[in-house]
């Protein structure tokens, strides 16, 4: 495979994420979804309306957001979208809780874990996606980034249950108590975030994949009790490719010489989270061997 382009600045304000978007030479056009983590009701790491506002803006776009499967303050679309406005998301953008309104079933071509993957059924409404992720680490999956956003973060409150169990329950009361090895999640969120992007290639919509890497917390944005970051910020990534995307947030911090950079590693291997990326790759949704071009 050849390398992809992965485009990068350390700074993090609205015009250099508007200029990454553009180096990325594709234009999201039609209605657009934009795919960020609204954050638990009391998280702190969430991307801000400040910073992600005139780029969602420029795009005409929609915040797309599905339910979570555990208790909290976005389990259900009404408290959902309270969340997404105590957090400024409706203040520059429509907020589309996307499984509100049911959910589908899109296949999953190679797993070993999941048959399908269950998405909001309004995902069906979008002609480009743009996915915005905030990199951070993740209490379950060890980081997140544009690959948890894709899979998880796609899938409807039954999906995110299904997934967490690895393709054995789609029945968020009782996914929970399933036994399942940690390698086997970080593999099936590998399986659902290349369906989506499969499902997307076989409808004809563009895709584009940009990470802020900013608050950078051990815990992710859906943990309402949200630690404080534990290094410095490290700048945006942005790739038409989510595997190498994703590779090169990782590769930053573990070439970090922050201190705190450690807290961060530890985390994402005691969950084998970078685990993902070489099974991501081998399912073909994108090659890690990347060309970095810093802006």
């Amino acid at each position: 495979m050849e390398k992809s382009k992965v485009y990068f600045t350390k700074e993090i304000t609205p015009e250099s994420l508007i200029k990454i978007y553009e180096a990325l030479g594709i234009e999201l056009n039609g209605k657009v979804g934009v795919k960020v983590s609204t954050g638990e009701s009391g998280a702190k790491g969430y991307l801000k309306a400040d910073l992600i506002g005139p780029l969602v803006k420029k795009l005409n776009g929609t915040i797309i957001e599905c339910n979570t499967a555990y208790p909290g303050s976005r389990n259900n679309a009404e408290e959902h979208l309270k969340t997404a406005e105590e957090h400024g998301f409706t203040s520059f953008a429509d907020v589309d809780i996307m499984d509100g309104n049911g959910e589908f079933k899109i296949p999953v071509h190679k797993g070993k874990h999941l048959e399908y993957d269950i998405i909001g059924e309004n995902f069906k409404n979008y002609d480009s996606i743009l996915n915005l992720a905030h990199g951070k680490g993740h209490a379950m999956g060890g980081f997140g980034a544009n690959l948890k956003n894709q899979s998880i973060g796609i899938a409807s409150r039954n999906g995110k249950a299904y997934i967490h169990s690895c393709g054995q329950d789609e029945n968020p009361d009782t996914a929970w108590g399933r036994p399942y090895k940690q390698i086997e999640f970080i593999e099936s969120m590998a399986e659902a975030a290349t369906a989506v992007a499969d499902y997307l290639k076989e409808n004809n919509k563009p895709i584009v994949y940009i990470t802020v890497m900013n608050a950078l917390s051990v815990d992710c944005d859906c943990d309402a009790n949200q630690g404080d970051p534990v290094m410095q910020d490290l700048g945006i990534v942005g790739s038409i490719n989510p595997v190498a995307n994703d590779q090169a947030f990782i590769d930053m911090v573990w070439n970090s010489t922050d201190p705190g950079a450690h807290l961060l590693q530890e985390r994402i291997d005691r969950q084998e989270g970078r685990e993902i990326l070489p099974y991501a790759e081998s399912l073909g949704l994108g090659s890690r061997e990347y060309e970095l071009i810093e802006l």
